[in-house]
């Protein structure tokens, strides 16, 4: 029963074409390069980032103040992440084109986090506002459209996954789940919460990651990129409840 375009001032469109090109064109896209050249599991300890990123976004553009223990988190976080990504124990992180790659795909993570930061809470008093369905719909299209336009510019083939039917096995489930459902929800912490208690319910994806990276993708679990998951997530959470 929505209508398909809510009578809403001009600035408030304007506003969310912007925040669904910064969060979802840009930032998605980023995230996945990132993704690419990092693995799930360094992946996820990049994604500790995530929740400073909301906090100090969040006093840029809002004054809101950083606690102690946000300014202590961030530090853990940081410190967790450099520790699980500079570990070196095993061989094919040991060259410096490998080492190279690896802190490329954290400064693509950080980034993309920082961008969807932005993209979320510049329109977060229209979230609260509007159904998360619309809002999260509306922004898709822009951002699908806006992905379109520049994949044809490139010369890009745009299509050539739907000629894959072998491939719609994952991309038809993983595209529910993904970005639709997993975002539908993301949104909606920021409707119903506050922008820091949504952060550490988020963060908790860096737990689901490594353990599914673990016994799906076979990835290797070494010590010092656990003790680099424990420092990221007891940072978030100080961020998180700090905020």
């Amino acid at each position: 029963g929505l209508p398909l375009l809510p009578q809403l001032p001009t600035e408030v469109y304007l506003r969310l074409v912007v925040s669904a090109l910064l969060g979802i064109a840009i930032a998605d896209t980023l995230f996945l390069f990132a993704l690419n050249r990092l693995g799930a599991s360094l992946q996820a300890l990049a994604d500790c980032i995530y929740a400073p990123s909301i906090a100090a976004v969040g006093f840029l553009m809002f004054g809101e103040g950083l606690s102690a223990s946000e300014i202590l988190g961030g530090c853990l976080v940081l410190s967790g992440v450099m520790i699980g990504v500079d570990g070196g124990e095993t061989p094919e992180s040991s060259s410096e084109q490998s080492r190279a790659r690896l802190f490329e795909g954290v400064l693509l993570a950080a980034v993309a986090h920082v961008i969807m930061a932005v993209g979320i809470l510049m329109v977060r008093d229209i979230l609260r506002a509007e159904s998360v369905v619309w809002v999260s719909g509306f922004r898709f299209f822009v951002a699908t459209v806006a992905l379109g336009v520049y994949g044809r510019l490139k010369g890009e083939k745009m299509l050539s996954a739907f000629r894959r039917p072998d491939l719609f096995k994952w991309t038809v489930p993983l595209s529910l789940l993904g970005p639709y459902l997993a975002t539908i929800f993301w949104a909606s912490g920021f409707k119903y919460t506050t922008p820091g208690r949504a952060a550490i319910y988020n963060q908790l994806s860096t737990v689901f990651i490594i353990i599914l990276a673990r016994f799906t993708l076979r990835e290797h679990l070494t010590p010092r990129r656990l003790i680099g998951v424990a420092l990221a997530g007891v940072g978030s959470l100080l961020v998180a409840v700090g905020g």
